[in-house]
């Protein structure tokens, strides 16, 4: 049994509630926001219960860029992680002032790395579709965390995408 419906963003705990408005909550649906979509996928994946379907927030999706921009991310981060969140979390929030301080959770390096060097696999999106699963991907033109052109344009083809103007990485 999938033991969690929502799973978290990178700094994030709690935070379903941002995607109320979207968010669909049954048995038989899993969600997950930005890192959260990432685990929330390979979670519907590797599990053989019923998943109707799978909602990815503002999927973490880094494939596109750079070896040297994932260091620097890294590097930024190992070297002072407090500024680092502290400005992570002002481009999540972007273009709102949306006070998230309540769904604060530290983050770790490995989970930044992790979802800096994660690989959505299309074969595996692919899967996910063959069994029945419907993939929803939400993404906010003025995501400054992601490309969501580039996330929009790798998606399509296995999801309904939503690309949502005037919107951020919590759209």
């Amino acid at each position: 049994m999938i033991s969690k419906r929502f799973f978290s963003g990178f700094c994030f705990k709690n935070e379903s509630e941002l995607f109320s408005e979207y968010l669909i909550q049954n048995d038989f649906t899993v969600s997950g926001f930005s890192y959260g979509a990432i685990k929330a996928f390979e979670e519907v994946l590797n599990s053989k219960q019923r998943v109707d379907k799978l909602q990815l927030f503002s999927p973490a999706f880094f494939q596109t860029q750079d070896k040297k921009y994932k260091r620097m991310q890294l590097m930024f981060f190992k070297k002072d992680s407090d500024s680092y969140c502290k400005n992570f979390l002002k481009n999540v929030v972007n273009p709102t002032n949306t006070n998230i301080d309540k769904y604060f959770s530290m983050g770790t390096y490995e989970e930044l790395e992790e979802l800096l060097n994660y690989e959505w696999s299309e074969e595996k999106l692919q899967e996910l579709v063959n069994r029945g699963t419907k993939i929803e991907v939400y993404l906010g033109s003025e995501d400054k965390i992601i490309d969501p052109l580039k996330a929009k344009e790798f998606f399509l083809n296995y999801s309904t995408t939503y690309y949502i103007k005037k919107k951020g990485h919590i759209l």
